[in-house]
């Protein structure tokens, strides 16, 4: 039976765990900003709802997350492309349409930037499409920033750099992203509004 109080506490848990990875959290965060200021873009993209925080992360750079007068900042939500993911998955197939934004995008002064709960699984059929945007992205010479859960999948392996929710509880992996996504737009108004 649910019980909301444990809920709320294992949570709560999670997140408190993101203490460890302050350093990793912060120099993620100077990372986007530097090729934002040498004229890059942050591709950013997921799977379900980490398919929904990457357009969230996107919506914030683009916009403005506190900071009213911050400027505009080039992040591109790589699923969000509906005509083009529907033609190309009837066309082709679903796996490779990541791969052939990054084709068609990805550029070497540019963050390709994955969020995965499991982070991926050949052999299982687990997020092929990130994993093969992340090889193209890799060949391209694009920067790879992953937020993992879980092992952290294959994609911990492909990435430049990953932070890894060691939960298996997917719920609470998605709640750590989001904070830590936040986090990064706290650190990024801060920089362009002193």
């Amino acid at each position: 039976m649910f019980n909301f109080k444990n809920y709320i506490k294992d949570s709560s848990q999670i997140i408190d765990s993101l203490y460890k990875s302050e350093n990793e959290i912060i120099f993620l965060a100077r990372k986007i900003i530097k090729i934002f200021n040498n004229k890059g873009k942050l591709l950013i993209c997921g799977n379900g709802g980490s398919c929904a925080d990457a357009s969230h992360f996107a919506g914030e750079l683009i916009c403005t997350f506190e900071k009213k007068n911050r400027k505009a900042l080039p992040a591109i939500d790589l699923n969000s492309n509906f005509a083009a993911l529907t033609a190309w998955s009837n066309d082709f197939d679903f796996n490779s349409f990541l791969k052939r934004q990054i084709e068609a995008l990805g550029n070497e002064n540019d963050i390709l930037f994955l969020i995965s709960t499991g982070g991926g699984n050949l052999k299982k059929k687990i997020s092929v499409n990130l994993i093969n945007a992340a090889k193209l992205a890799k060949k391209k010479k694009l920067y790879i920033i992953s937020l993992l859960g879980k092992t952290g999948g294959e994609l911990k392996n492909l990435s430049d750099i990953s932070i890894v929710v060691k939960c298996n509880q997917t719920s609470y992996i998605q709640e750590a992203h989001i904070v830590i996504l936040h986090i990064i737009c706290k650190i990024i108004d801060d920089y362009y509004v002193q």
